[in-house]
């Protein structure tokens, strides 16, 4: 289904660069995260509305909001919220993001499956990120030095990773991923390099899980109890490190904008929610 998705949002892409902007088509562009959630839902609202295109592409966040600015995108796709420095932006472009929360996410850190290591608390995982714990022997795992892996600095993921767990939600704190930490593109990217190398560690949305990872169980704190990252957990907030994901417009969503809106958050594009590992917020 992803390959039959992936070739449909290719040549609707393709479409549009060869005849231009149309009234009946839209850009859908940002986080890495949602983008197969972004094909998934493309595709469905082009078999139900023929003649409508939808092209969705990656990026980030980041990248969304500045298209979005820059208007050369209709919608973007966040794992984060927008900033103020980027709302002001916007405005003095004419610009209005509208935020629009279309489903929820636990954020997976992953090991090898190798990796002896299972459980850690938020305070590991930070003295990991950071850089002030560096062997897996000291958090019980074998005498190996840790490979970081961490998302680009655009993306949407490394900025909330970096807010809710190297700085536990600490508005003074200034901590920062390792220097030695590998910055990668994607979130696809993570999970190949986790799964060719047994002392790496990242993080990516809950819906890239892959027999070849092994998503650790993570705890608060030490007296807290260490969960996974599952639907059931992400809706009864248990696990640790979950967030909200949006979608942004330009101002309330009109005309084929507000159609694709809509349809995310209709019985069948949350369904598609469900089906890709995300949770739904109907």
């Amino acid at each position: 289904m992803l390959k039959k998705s992936l070739i449909t949002v290719i040549a609707v892409m393709f479409f549009g660069l060869a005849y231009g902007a149309k009234a009946n088509s839209i850009q859908v562009k940002g986080s890495d995260t949602m983008v197969n959630l972004g094909q998934a839902w493309a595709e469905k609202y082009m078999e139900k509305n023929a003649g409508d295109f939808v092209a969705v592409t990656g990026g980030g966040s980041g990248t969304g909001f500045s298209s979005l600015i820059s208007a050369t995108c209709d919608v973007a796709m966040a794992s984060r919220s927008i900033k103020d420095k980027e709302i002001g932006l916007a405005r003095q472009k004419g610009i209005n993001p509208k935020e629009i929360k279309v489903a929820l996410d636990g954020l997976a850190v992953v090991v090898n499956p190798k990796n002896p290591v299972d459980k850690l608390t938020i305070d590991q995982l930070a003295k990991i990120f950071t850089g002030k714990i560096t062997n897996w022997k000291d958090v019980g795992g074998a005498d190996a030095k840790i490979t970081l892996l961490s998302r680009e600095v655009n993306s949407g993921t490394h900025v909330y990773f970096k807010e809710h767990v190297l700085r536990n939600m600490d508005s003074n704190s200034k901590e920062e991923f390792a220097p030695g930490a590998l910055m990668l593109p994607s979130s696809q990217a993570i999970a190949d390099e986790v799964a060719n190398n047994p002392s790496a560690i990242g993080y990516y949305g809950m819906g890239y899980i892959s027999p070849k990872q092994k998503a650790v169980h993570v705890a608060k704190d030490e007296k807290s109890p260490y969960e996974v990252p599952t639907i059931e957990n992400v809706v009864n907030r248990k696990y640790p490190i979950s967030r909200p994901l949006f979608l942004y417009t330009n101002g309330e969503p009109q005309g084929l904008v507000k159609k694709f809106v809509d349809f995310t958050l209709s019985k069948d594009g949350q369904e598609i929610v469900l089906k890709t590992d995300f949770v739904p917020v109907k």
